[in-house]
């Protein structure tokens, strides 16, 4: 056991003068907006000699287009795409240019460590507090877990501690050369369950546990495997049904997976830039439009460097052990495994239904990373489990502005009415 005491705010990976890399991977964006641009010159031909290129339900609004076109001479609207194509391209390079120049970067000052084994930490929220009662944390294996406690103002787990508990954060770390080879078995059954042991030891009984995203999938899984040490389980927008809002992922997914398994084959891991193109592809237009818009911002704004903050994280991932993401990408969102009943660790299968722990199962509406009706399947299979919908995004539920109301203080009021 490790235990050291805070000494100065850390940046995470983002240290000062350090060249800003996002948004991860930049490449790909750039080729978006060129391929966009590009596409939209080549379809003017076809729609004007009313060739449908696109999907059936948008053939009114097509033909809307194409007679509004008639109208419009042919080369200035064609000079009009590129103008706005241009612009809407310098938009993007602007906002990257500002947020890659801007001065802000995260600092608050990382708490005492109270255990760790190879890269895997469990970092103490409360120690200095009155003794509250230990919750830990698990967050998902491919970001890092200061999402959690990204600023003041902003932080689950400072909100948690303030409020008389002791939150207790798993901050995975990024796999070094031994853990390249490891599995969901020895992240669940290993590292996990030990992290458990420490804290169940601590509180001198069963243990309350949150899981947000994948980590959220990870502490179901515990909570199955030890039902007689987890007391109470939260996840927070972790997916379970990978099927329940369409085939899209898992056919582009289907599609990849030889070339996946050759490039974890090779390089061990999943490598971060190409987990960040599978995030793109969720909505690729997404990254350059929120980069516009941070174009507009006055730099000198709080929200520039709420910003600023937040993309630092973004663009701060990790690989992901290359055992671990095969089970993840195949065996989750093609094979849909959790919701299934065939997903197995250490030989026992996870099924939802062998949670006994009262359960909160909190949904982000606006989600677009994990689907609602993808968490909102895990709330239906728990038994008894409590579902409660938030107006939040992915993100924003755990660190946007209005996180302490939509989350944070619920969260509160529900441990406590789970202690009493």
């Amino acid at each position: 056991m490790t235990k050291r005491r805070p000494t100065e705010p850390t940046t995470a990976a983002q240290s000062p003068g350090a060249p800003r890399l996002g948004p991860r991977p930049l490449p790909l964006h750039v080729a978006i907006q060129v391929m966009t641009w590009m596409s939209s010159r080549a379809a003017l031909p076809s729609l004007r000699s009313g060739l449908r290129l696109w999907s059936p339900e948008l053939d009114a609004r097509v033909g809307e287009l194409a007679a509004a076109l008639a109208e419009v001479e042919p080369e200035k609207f064609a000079c009009a795409v590129d103008d706005l194509a241009r612009r809407r391209m310098a938009d993007f390079a602007r906002g990257v240019g500002a947020y890659h120049r801007h001065p802000a970067a995260r600092a608050v000052c990382e708490p005492n460590c109270l255990w760790s084994e190879g890269s895997t930490r469990l970092l103490d929220y409360g120690d200095q507090g009155d003794g509250g009662a230990p919750i830990l944390v698990v967050p998902s294996l491919i970001n890092r877990a200061y999402i959690l406690d990204l600023a003041a103002g902003r932080s689950l787990l400072r909100f948690l501690a303030g409020a008389g508990f002791r939150p207790l954060l798993v901050d995975w770390g990024a796999p070094d050369d031994r853990e390249r080879a490891f599995s969901l078995d020895d992240y669940i059954a290993g590292r996990l369950e030990n992290a458990l042991a420490v804290v169940r030891r601590l509180r001198g009984g069963p243990v309350d546990v949150v899981g947000y995203c994948m980590g959220g999938l990870l502490a179901v899984a515990l909570a199955a495997r030890r039902p007689k040490d987890v007391r109470s389980l939260v996840t927070l927008a972790a997916p379970w049904d990978f099927h329940a809002a369409g085939m899209a992922k898992t056919t582009l997914l289907r599609t990849a997976a030889p070339h996946l398994r050759d490039i974890v084959r090779v390089l061990g891991v999943l490598p971060v830039d190409l987990i960040q193109a599978l995030f793109a592809s969720l909505d690729p237009y997404a990254t350059a439009e929120k980069f516009r818009r941070f174009a507009r911002l006055d730099p000198t704004h709080e929200r520039a460097r709420q910003f600023v903050v937040l993309e630092d994280w973004l663009n701060d991932g990790v690989p992901l052990a290359g055992p671990a993401a095969i089970e993840c990408l195949i065996g989750w969102y093609v094979e849909n495994q959790p919701a299934m009943g065939t997903w197995r660790v250490a030989g026992e299968p996870v099924v939802a239904g062998d949670v006994r722990a009262p359960t909160l199962v909190v949904v982000p509406e606006r989600d677009r990373i994990v689907p609602p009706a993808s968490a909102q399947a895990l709330a239906a299979a728990i038994p008894g489990a409590q579902h409660r919908v938030v107006a939040a995004g992915h993100i924003g539920m755990v660190a946007g502005s209005s996180a302490a109301s939509v989350l944070y203080k619920p969260l509160v009021d529900w441990f406590s009415r789970t202690a009493a």
